[in-house]
């Protein structure tokens, strides 16, 4: 029996994807849910498990385009699995005994190579900044001559002597997709970016005192995603209009936060969602923002887990980046990027203090979000980072950390 894979649809309104790799070659023998391919959509990449056990027949090439339904191989499921993985030993073969080459009395009249130059040409040329292989000689043999040297003109620009290859390479369609998304947003979004900086001195405090112990009870890291992602949440609820998305001529707001947090992957930008941030305590949110990390690297992200958020944070600060105008991921409204954290020297009370500062940046669409209500919540949100035990926390840090 002859079984046909057809390409599954990965989700709501996507009607094609990209073979991005082929993990099997045409002709082998598959296992039923092996994975036989690696798919990519303008969302993720997923990979495609055999239906069946059999031989397969390829139907399409690495790099190919095929709709949602299309037959992309076909799998014979009556074909019998081959015994052993060894392929037979080849019989060493006899080899024939050398012969020396006879050898070739030297002439006694001297040739040059086509292309070599004289000692003066040599010094020419290097002052130059040319090879003798750019010119060609007009002396014995193709030999270059002091005139040929003398004479060549070396071509425009700064000769470096160095590699100056090129290479293509066909973007993946995800990559695609993200590219189209990013034009997008800056040529239908009014988008804003407005600035503040945190002191993190309270949450190194924190942090410092107990994350052995949150670490030993929850088996995750008291990293600094909780805190953020907590801020958010509050500053959302201070300020809904960030919450928001524009639809048509109307504004739909969201009484729910579900906060995108934007992670590295190997096939690019990835942007799992946290549903329901709102609910959860600080081991929730860690324990959540390592699990979608870990599918993101490993590859394993769905478009459901991607689709949905209602505000965006990204943490460019692990890349080493100081300061950068994020853009927003649509159709949300708002993306709140992180940065790196720098001892640097502030007033405090009147005295100047080095202490670990962040920048923060919030890139919103101006046509729902005004700038007071911008302003105003990134204030709130730096307002709870440097205050987190009394606005995060409750005045409770134990029972907060659910320690």
């Amino acid at each position: 029996m002859i079984l046909e894979m057809k390409v599954p649809s990965p989700g709501e309104s996507i009607t094609e994807v990209e073979i991005a790799t082929w993990l099997v070659e045409d002709g082998d023998y598959v296992e039923k849910d092996q994975a036989i391919a690696e798919v990519d959509s303008d969302k993720a990449t997923l990979e495609l498990p055999a239906e069946a056990s059999g031989t397969i027949t390829l139907k399409a090439e690495e790099g190919d385009a095929v709709e949602v339904g299309a037959v992309v191989c076909l799998i014979d499921t009556d074909a019998k699995k081959p015994e052993g993985n060894e392929a037979p030993k080849e019989e060493k073969k006899e080899q024939a005994p050398k012969t020396e080459a006879p050898k070739q009395v030297a002439s006694e009249t001297k040739t040059y190579a086509t292309g070599s130059a004289s000692p003066a040409a040599k010094k020419i040329l290097s002052e130059k900044g040319m090879d003798s292989n750019s010119i060609s000689g007009t002396g014995k043999d193709g030999r270059i001559t002091k005139e040929d040297a003398v004479n060549a003109v070396p071509s425009m620009g700064t000769p470096t002597g160095g590699n100056r290859g090129t290479s293509r390479s066909k973007l993946s369609m995800l990559r695609r997709k993200v590219a189209e998304r990013l034009v997008e947003v800056k040529n239908t979004t009014a988008m804003l970016t407005t600035f503040n900086e945190v002191d993190m001195s309270p949450i190194f405090a924190l942090r410092s005192e107990y994350k052995e112990t949150f670490k030993a009870k929850h088996g995750v890291s008291l990293g600094f995603m909780s805190f953020f992602t907590l801020a958010v949440v509050r500053a959302l609820e201070m300020y809904p209009a960030v919450n928001s998305m524009l639809d048509g001529k109307e504004m739909l707001s969201y009484d729910f936060c579900d906060i995108s947090i934007a992670v590295s992957g190997p096939k690019g930008l990835m942007v799992p969602v946290i549903r329901n941030a709102e609910n959860l305590s600080f081991r929730g949110v860690e324990s959540e923002v390592k699990r979608l990390a870990l599918r993101a690297r490993d590859g394993q992200i769905t478009v459901d887990e991607m689709t949905g958020g209602t505000f965006t944070i990204t943490n460019g600060g692990v890349f080493g980046s100081m300061l950068s105008t994020p853009i927003i991921n649509p159709p949300q409204s708002g993306i709140l990027g992180m940065h790196n954290i720098v001892e640097r020297p502030v007033a405090i009370d009147g005295k100047v203090e080095i202490r670990p500062i962040m920048y923060v940046a919030l890139s919103y669409d101006h046509r729902i979000i005004d700038g007071k209500e911008s302003v105003g919540f990134l204030v709130a949100v730096k307002e709870a980072l440097e205050n987190p035990a009394e606005l995060l926390m409750n005045n409770d840090v134990k029972k907060a950390l659910e320690l």
